[in-house]
């Protein structure tokens, strides 16, 4: 079993950066691969971006290539999204989950266990 917290979502201005955190707690962190995926008002969640369980795959939605990076600490149980240039089409509720499985999945079903979530606001 795996709890995670999001954090560090808020209110940005078009352009602006900001670092989500997810914390997990539970065992063998190290093990899961680690996803962010993000739920636009009126629309379905979709795949942000996901991490290998060593960190050495990394996949990324197009949308956001070039300005997102996720990275994680297996020490510190947490994997980071950091997010820059952000635009008013990021606007979202970001998730993090995790998945018990080789490689960086992107596919939602593929998850096993999800955070509560947290508001980014991006304004124009």
């Amino acid at each position: 079993q795996v709890q995670l917290v999001e954090s560090g979502g808020g209110l940005v201005q078009a352009g602006g950066s900001l670092r989500l955190s997810c914390a997990a707690s539970g065992r063998a962190f190290s093990s899961y691969a680690m996803g962010w995926f993000r739920q636009a008002p009126g629309k379905e969640r979709e795949f942000v971006v996901s991490i290998s369980s060593s960190g050495g795959i990394r996949y990324y939605a197009d949308s956001v290539k070039g300005r997102f990076t996720i990275s994680r600490d297996n020490g510190k149980n947490t994997v980071y999204l950091q997010m820059n240039s952000l635009k008013p089409e990021d606007t979202a509720v970001y998730y993090c989950a995790a998945a018990p499985r080789r490689g960086a999945p992107w596919g939602q079903n593929e998850y096993d266990y999800w955070g509560q979530g947290t508001l980014v606001t991006v304004s124009s």
